[in-house]
């Protein structure tokens, strides 16, 4: 895998879920949002949204549950509760073995849907930080997943165009946010990565 990956001139990762095992203590912290909240809870289905930042995620909330939540209130809740938690994710090792092979080599980017100030403190707490040749985070954009501004300003950032990168993803939503800036993606499957190449467009 690692020589046909050799072919693109820039990596582009996802953080939560992807690099970063940090999926359990999001969902932890979205059930204490919703007991403070009284919002059902379905684990299952909000891992789903992963790589959405958490006031789109209320949204989404509010459309499955016929709710009126408010966004900015929950996400905070939820944002506050997740940063008071003492995580210190372990890496995903098929994407972390990429990353590590290609950083010094290749220009390497972490797109994310967390907010800044957590995206920065989980990757400079794993050690992946100063690694990095740019980082593009929910604070950034305005668009989200599946989206793909994220990915579509992580490669303006590496100064390599869209079709030249390719995307290291764990959820649909990231993997429909990369083909839509029109790039390969890697898809994190049980602790293994598998090809989605975007369709080209017929001639």
């Amino acid at each position: 895998m690692i020589e046909d990956i050799n072919k693109y001139q820039g990596l582009i990762f996802d953080m939560d879920g992807t690099l970063l095992d940090t999926m359990p203590a999001h969902l932890d912290a979205w059930e204490l949002t919703a007991q403070e909240f009284g919002f059902p809870f379905t684990r299952e289905w909000l891992n789903g949204l992963g790589g959405m930042p958490s006031f789109k995620i209320v949204a989404q909330i509010n459309r499955e549950f016929g709710l009126n939540l408010d966004a900015t209130l929950v996400s905070k809740f939820k944002v506050k509760t997740f940063a008071k938690m003492d995580v210190t994710p372990a890496t995903i090792d098929c994407a972390k073995q990429v990353f590590d092979h290609f950083v010094g080599q290749l220009p390497v980017a972490i797109g994310t849907g967390s907010q800044r100030e957590s995206a920065e403190r989980l990757l400079s707490e794993s050690g992946l930080l100063d690694k990095l040749d740019a980082l593009v985070t929910a604070s950034d954009v305005e668009n989200h997943k599946p989206h793909p501004d994220t990915f579509l300003k992580a490669a303006q950032a590496l100064g390599i165009e869209p079709s030249q990168c390719v995307v290291f993803e764990d959820t649909q939503l990231g993997l429909q946010a990369a083909h839509a800036a029109g790039m390969d993606c890697y898809l994190v499957v049980d602790d293994r990565l598998e090809f989605e190449p975007v369709k080209k467009e017929p001639q």
